[in-house]
C-alpha cells in the first residue's frame, strides 16, 4: 500500500477544460469517494489515476514513485468497471485469472490468489459459471475479485454499484464496506449517489464544474459544508435556503432576519463584517414544527417517512421549506404551523457561496 498524491492536475479534451488545477493527498489504507454531479469530471480524475487518460499538466505520484507517465499495467492499480468488463465466453476462475496469466504469474500463485478472492467475497460456488448464468450482484464481485487477485496498491471503482437493483446496493455496499476493512487497501469509488458517499468513505472529494468544492469526512461535509454547492448537493432532502433581509449582533453571535422572522445563530458576527447578499441555510433536520413564535407558514405536503416526517411548508413570505417533524406526526396540508431553526444548524452563505457555520 502507499499514499497516493495528485498536485495541480489538469486535464482538457480539445478546447474543453474537464479539470483545473486538482490537488490531494490520499493516504494509504484510507476508503475515499469521488462525489459530484454528472460532468464534474470525477471519473474522469480516476482514469487518470489509472492511466486510462492522459494528464495535460500536473503530477500523480503513487507512493515514492511519479506514475503519470507510466502505463496502466505499470501503476499498481486496479480498476473496477461500471459495466463489469467481463469475458463472457470464460468462466468466473478465467476471468478471474487472466490479468495475472498474461504477466506470467505462476499457475500455484494464481489458484491460490483466485481461491482467496472467492472464499473472501463468497463466490466460491460459481468459480466453474460463466458471465451469462450469473445475476448482477454476482457479476460485480466477480468484477471485484479480478481487482483483487492482482493484489494491487489501490482498488479504482468507476461507479460499480449503479447497475444493480436498489436492493441489491445496499447488501453490496456493505460487503464492499466490510472487504476494505478485512483486506485494507486504499479504495478510491467514484459516485453521483451521496448515500453511497456518506456510508462508504473515510473522507469524501466533492467535485463540481472542474474543481474540488470540499474534502472532509461525510459528517464535516454534511455539518460545516465548505460553499452552497456542498450544502445543496449533500443531504437528503436538500439543505433549506433562505435570502436574507437584514443581520444585527447579539451576544457576539448573528440574528439573521429570513423568510418573516428574526433567527438567532450560533455563528460569530465578525466573520461576516462587510459581506453582502448572504443566505440562511437549514437543513430539514434543524428545522422543527413548533407551537409559538417563529417562521410562519401553511403546510402544502407532509411525507410520513415512519421514523420521521417530512413537512413541506409554505413560508409567509412566498418561499417553500422542508422542516422535519415526529414519526407519528399528525399534521395535515393546509395547517398554518410555524417553525423553529436549531442555532447551532443554521449556516451562511456569502454571494460567491463561502459558507460559515456555527462556531
Amino acid at each position: 500500500m502507499a499514499d497516493i498524491v495528485l498536485s495541480e492536475v489538469s486535464k482538457a479534451f480539445g478546447a474543453v477544460r474537464v479539470l483545473d488545477n486538482v490537488s490531494m493527498h490520499i493516504r494509504s489504507g484510507e476508503f475515499i469517494v469521488f462525489l459530484g454531479p454528472s460532468g464534474c469530471g470525477k471519473s474522469t480524475l480516476l482514469r487518470m489515476i489509472a492511466g486510462l487518460e492522459t494528464v495535460n499538466g500536473g503530477t500523480i505520484h503513487i507512493g515514492d514513485r511519479r506514475v503519470d507517465n507510466l502505463p496502466p499495467n505499470q501503476r499498481g492499480v486496479a480498476m473496477v468497471f461500471q459495466n463489469y468488463a467481463l469475458y463472457p465466453h470464460m468462466s468466473v476462475r478465467q476471468n478471474m485469472s487472466f490479468g495475472l496469466e498474461n504477466i506470467g504469474t505462476d499457475k500455484g500463485e494464481i489458484a491460490r490468489r483466485v481461491d482467496e478472492a472467492a472464499r473472501m467475497l463468497e463466490i466460491g460456488a460459481l468459480l466453474d459459471r460463466r458471465p451469462a448464468q450469473l445475476s448482477g450482484g454476482q457479476r460485480q464481485r466477480v468484477a471485484i475479485g479480478r481487482a483483487i487477485v492482482r493484489e494491487p496498491e489501490a482498488f479504482l471503482l468507476d461507479e460499480p454499484l449503479s447497475n444493480l437493483d436498489a436492493g441489491l446496493r445496499v447488501r453490496t455496499r456493505v460487503e464492499l464496506a466490510q472487504l476494505h476493512k478485512r483486506i485494507g487497501t486504499t479504495m478510491i469509488f467514484v459516485t453521483h449517489d451521496q448515500t453511497e458517499a456518506m456510508t462508504l468513505a473515510d473522507r469524501i472529494v466533492v467535485m463540481n464544474n472542474r474543481k474540488i468544492e470540499q474534502i472532509g469526512t461525510p459528517m464535516d461535509v454534511y455539518s460545516r459544508p465548505a460553499s452552497r454547492f456542498v450544502a445543496g448537493f449533500v443531504g437528503s432532502p436538500a439543505m433549506n435556503f433562505l435570502p436574507v433581509q437584514d443581520i444585527r449582533e447579539e451576544g457576539g453571535k448573528l440574528v439573521v432576519r429570513a423568510g418573516g422572522a428574526d433567527i438567532a445563530t450560533d455563528i460569530d458576527s465578525g466573520a461576516l463584517a462587510g459581506r453582502d447578499a448572504l443566505t440562511l441555510g437549514i437543513r430539514p433536520d434543524g428545522l422543527k414544527v413548533v407551537a409559538g413564535d417563529g417562521l410562519p407558514g401553511t403546510i402544502e405536503l407532509v411525507e410520513h417517512l415512519g421514523d420521521r416526517t417530512l413537512v413541506h411548508v409554505r413560508l409567509e413570505e412566498g418561499e417553500l421549506v422542508i422542516a422535519e417533524d415526529i414519526g407519528k406526526s399528525t399534521l395535515v396540508p393546509g395547517l398554518p404551523v410555524s417553525l423553529m431553526a436549531a442555532r447551532g444548524e443554521t449556516h451562511i452563505f456569502d454571494a460567491q457561496g463561502a459558507g460559515y457555520h456555527s462556531s
